[in-house]
């Protein structure tokens, strides 16, 4: 038995954003998102559902999954595999658009509904500390007096997560496995809650379509390509960075000798002999 990598944008959306998928998309934001007077998600409307020829273009490394809660706050579930360049800016444009785009012409300000964006990444973004669940709002810098909680941002970084099977408690803990662990699992483990069990079956790559498993295929090769090509280019620049590190200590290390026999009163020529130095550069440092 085999099932879907739910990290690609491909199986996410059809686990938490097909029409059946309601229950399952509550119980996992109820499991990572604090409300205030410990409330909960009682219904949401999933916005664009699940859809296959919409998921064919491989340009993108992310999905996002729109829902409307019975609140009316706007919920942005994205999960990003790989990290780049303004990836931190894309998400608070992205946030501040979906706020903004509500209002139409001459509407009024109280009309606005909040926003939460919920980014699950596969990679680490706080190495600041190692909680798995980060949560951002706009409040005040020196006394955290809360401004607003129309915006609100929260991160759950996969990488952090590394409970086993036998380690898990409650259903954050269970979603969270599931999302990271089930595309390299052959069974469906037990005492897991019914609803993360419907969330494996939907999962089971037996269920779909050759044409579902074309896309899941490449869609997966395409994502490894990609970080490998990342982390080629990051050791590379390891590389260089230790050569050109190198480089710049041994020319650091002559000055520096050079400096000394200055002071010393040692006559340049020498000091030049000694440090590499040519007699011009030593000139040079004593201007």
């Amino acid at each position: 038995m085999k099932f879907l990598d739910i990290r690609t944008d491909f199986a996410f959306k059809k686990v938490f954003g097909s029409e059946d998928s309601k229950d399952r998309l509550i119980s996992f934001l109820n499991s990572v998102i604090v409300f205030e007077n410990s409330a909960k998600i009682i219904d949401l409307t999933i916005v664009d559902p699940y859809n296959i020829p919409m998921l064919k273009g491989m340009k993108d490394t992310f999905v996002d999954v729109k829902a409307i809660l019975d609140n009316n706050t706007k919920v942005i579930i994205e999960m990003q595999v790989l990290n780049h360049a303004g990836f931190e800016k894309r998400i608070l444009y992205n946030a501040a658009k979906n706020y903004s785009m509500q209002l139409q012409k001459s509407d009024d300000y109280h009309l606005l509904n909040p926003i939460i964006a919920l980014t699950i990444v596969d990679f680490v973004m706080f190495e600041e500390f190692d909680k798995i669940i980060s949560n951002f709002k706009l409040l005040e810098k020196k006394d955290f007096i809360n401004y607003s909680d129309d915006l609100e941002m929260i991160f759950i970084e996969l990488p952090k997560f590394n409970k086993s099977l036998e380690e898990l408690d409650g259903i954050q803990d269970q979603w969270l496995y599931f999302i990271k662990n089930a595309g390299s699992l052959e069974y469906i483990p037990h005492d897991m809650a019914p609803v993360v069990n419907s969330a494996f079956e939907t999962s089971k790559t037996a269920l779909l379509t050759p044409e579902e498993l074309e896309i899941q295929f490449k869609k997966r090769e395409f994502i490894y390509i990609q970080k490998a090509s990342l982390a080629q280019a990051e050791q590379k620049g390891k590389i260089e960075g230790k050569i050109e590190g190198k480089v710049e200590g041994k020319v650091e290390g002559k000055v520096e000798m050079a400096l000394s026999l200055l002071k010393m009163g040692v006559d340049i020529n020498l000091i030049s002999e000694a440090s590499g130095l040519s007699v011009d550069e030593i000139q040079k440092l004593t201007q």
